[in-house]
């Protein structure tokens, strides 16, 4: 296990969803992350891009719809695309707040695709919601293409699977940056779907779980904390009644089996955790808010998973 590695999971709130907030939000991620650079850990960032992909292939299914000559993007397509732009403004701003405080650390963000199994009963089960609201006509030609649509209100939406990762193939490239002393953006959004066909990787129609990903590269490359940095100081359970702060697996394992967290929010941080912890020795998991990653990896406030 390499002690002073860690990987750090920024949710949608380090973002916001126009190209404004963005760039004005990355900066408060960026002092978080300049906070542990600080403290001499290797870091490496992976993100959420809900909002971000959804805006993306809205943009290109309108594209598409005004211009026969064109055809619509695949999820996969657009999860690099969102990859490749939210790692532009988040490696800047990171950057910038360095070498503010006297660091001059290389900033880089690799374009990742994750494995996902063909046969993931999540591909059954969809349950991300993209893109924008259709009508009744357009999500009848969705649902004749083979996609899943949702009723919202008087509209319709997209609805996508949502598998668990099996591998991350560009993993041996982000361990080698880690090696040289660079700070690393990569698997953004969970990372890009992608089924082995021989030699080639296909692009899925999916969007993985970015927590879950998280927990997959955090025991990949051998680290020490996994630090899931949301908008809540620490988890609660549905409910409400129960804050979560010091945890074992196995009381986290029984709380999960009784069902006590939401499946599309809390569920999954929670998971993933315990995912990570079990996976190897000494290690730590921390799911608390942005402004507190400082005070989080030093176990003064948040959730706190250990064996």
């Amino acid at each position: 296990m390499k002690n002073k590695r860690i990987v750090v999971a920024l949710g949608r709130n380090a973002f916001g969803e126009t190209f404004p907030e963005q760039q004005k939000n990355v900066k408060k991620a960026a002092e978080a992350i300049a906070d542990l650079v600080e403290q001499k850990f290797q870091i490496v960032i992976t993100h959420s891009n809900g909002p971000q992909v959804g805006m993306i292939q809205t943009a290109m299914t309108e594209f598409a719809r005004l211009d026969n000559h064109y055809t619509v993007a695949p999820m996969s397509l657009c999860g690099a695309m969102s990859q490749g732009y939210i790692g532009y403004d988040l490696q800047n701003a990171i950057r910038t707040e360095l070498l503010d405080r006297g660091i001059f650390k290389t900033v880089s963000t690799i374009i990742t695709q994750v494995r996902v199994d063909p046969f993931d009963k999540a591909f059954q089960h969809p349950t991300k919601v993209i893109g924008r609201v259709m009508s009744k006509e357009e999500a009848d030609t969705e649902e004749e293409k083979g996609n899943y649509v949702v009723k919202e209100g008087e509209g319709y939406r997209r609805i996508i699977a949502s598998p668990r990762p099996v591998d991350i193939y560009e993993v041996d490239a982000i361990t080698a940056l880690l090696d040289a002393g660079q700070l690393v953006i990569a698997a953004g959004g969970g990372g890009i779907p992608v089924m082995e066909q021989g030699t080639k990787l296909k692009g899925a129609s999916a969007v993985i779980e970015k927590d879950y990903t998280a927990a997959k590269l955090a025991d990949m490359i051998d680290a020490s904390h996994l630090l899931i940095l949301t908008s809540k100081e620490q988890l609660t359970t549905e409910d409400g009644q129960q804050a979560i702060g010091n945890i074992s697996v196995a009381d986290a394992i029984c709380l999960i089996d009784e069902g006590h967290f939401d499946p599309l929010t809390t569920l999954p941080k929670m998971d993933a955790g315990v995912s990570f912890v079990s996976s190897g020795e000494g290690r730590t998991a921390i799911i608390t808010k942005l402004e507190n990653a400082y005070q989080g990896i030093k176990e003064r406030m948040g959730t706190v998973i250990k064996p």
